[in-house]
Order: structure tokens, then C-alpha cells, then sequence
């Protein structure tokens, strides 16, 4: 777990404009809360910072014991991927899973250097299990855990290629490719079972 940011970063935090969440401090603080997971340096000119989800997250959130151990490092929300060992979600999961999809749509606004908020963005091609789960349980998809059928997502051999398994393959087909991903059904050799093959698109 990252450690929590110093009063003085907090202060840069709480600083950001409201709308778009520009930062504005010195160099050394920008450069530890982009460490952090908090902030991010804009790939275009005049490379300025903004908070990424996880640093919208905690300028808005109300004092907790200790920092979510959800975030990923790249700042969005870890979305529950499916299976036995998911445990259940707390009362506030759906609005912790909206506010990290919109910062998503915002990261990629960011980031894709069109401003596309309809394809993927480079962070979730590099962590696709969770992008995917993000982009379902952001529609209201309910993951598989020990007492409720659901998706389960799983990382493949094949490159920026995720597996879906579970009961509503065509819902998340539809809800993947909104989203901005490419999806495929097929069926497995050995268990005949049907999953969907889904990647980021490109264009």
C-alpha cells in the first residue's frame, strides 16, 4: 500500500481545480504525487498535472482509518474481477464504481491524444483484467462470487486479450463494446463452455 501523501501534498490536493483538476505546486510535490498514483504530468504542452481518480477520490473524500487498498497504481479503482473469493461489497461500492469509471472516461480524455473518451487509454492496456471489470461492474454487472452467479475475467496467453466468463455473454458484449472494446464468442475445447475473447480497440 502507498504510503499516505504529506500535509503539504494534501494541501496541493485540496488545491486542484475543482473542474478539471489542474495542480499547482512545486516541482518536487507534483513529481511525489504523480509517484503516488495521485497525479499525473499531461503528455502534451505545457505539461501540466492533474489528479488522477484516486487523487479525485481522496481530495473528496471524508477522513478513513487508512487508504483504500483497491487503487491500482495507476490510480483507478480496482473493480472486483470475479470469483469465489470475491467478498462482498460494501454500502458505498456504487458510488466508489461510478466516480472511478467517470475518472476513467476522464483519463482517457487525458491521455488518448485525440481526447477519445471511447476507446481505451494506455493504463488500461496494461492492466486489462481490471479495465474490463471496470467497464462491467460500471453497468451494473454483477461479479461471480461464492454465492452469486456472475463474470469472472481472466487474463490469456494472447496480447491485450482478456477472458469473460459467465451467464450473460451477450450483455457483456454489449456493454465491452460500448465501452470501446472488440469482443469475440467461442468455445472452449475442453468444456465446451462458452467465454468471450475481448480486447482494447485501437481505432
Amino acid at each position: 500500500m502507498a504510503r499516505p501523501p504529506t500535509p503539504a501534498q494534501q494541501r496541493v490536493i485540496e488545491g486542484a481545480d475543482p473542474d478539471t483538476g489542474r495542480l499547482r505546486g512545486t516541482d518536487a510535490q507534483l513529481a511525489a504525487l504523480v509517484r503516488l498514483g495521485l497525479a499525473f504530468r499531461h503528455p502534451r504542452p505545457p505539461h501540466d498535472h492533474f489528479l488522477t481518480p484516486a487523487g479525485h477520490r481522496l481530495r473528496e473524500a471524508e477522513p478513513e482509518p487508512a487508504a483504500p487498498a483497491a487503487a491500482e497504481p495507476g490510480g483507478v479503482f480496482a473493480a472486483r474481477v470475479g470469483g469465489a473469493e470475491e467478498a462482498p461489497p460494501g454500502p458505498s461500492r456504487t458510488r466508489e464504481i461510478r466516480d472511478a469509471w467517470q475518472g476513467l472516461l476522464e483519463l482517457r480524455r487525458m491521455t488518448n491524444q485525440d481526447g477519445a473518451t471511447d476507446r481505451p487509454c494506455g493504463w488500461e492496456r496494461t492492466h486489462l483484467v481490471r479495465a474490463a471489470a471496470l467497464a462491467l461492474e460500471a453497468a451494473g454487472h454483477q461479479p461471480e462470487s461464492a454465492d452469486t452467479p456472475g463474470y469472472r475475467v481472466r487474463a490469456t496467453p494472447q496480447p491485450e486479450a482478456v477472458a469473460v466468463h459467465g451467464p450473460a455473454l451477450p450483455e457483456y458484449t454489449a456493454t465491452l463494446e460500448t465501452a470501446g472494446w472488440q469482443c469475440g464468442e467461442y468455445t472452449e475445447a475442453r468444456t465446451r463452455t462458452r467465454h468471450l475473447l475481448a480486447s482494447p480497440r485501437r481505432v
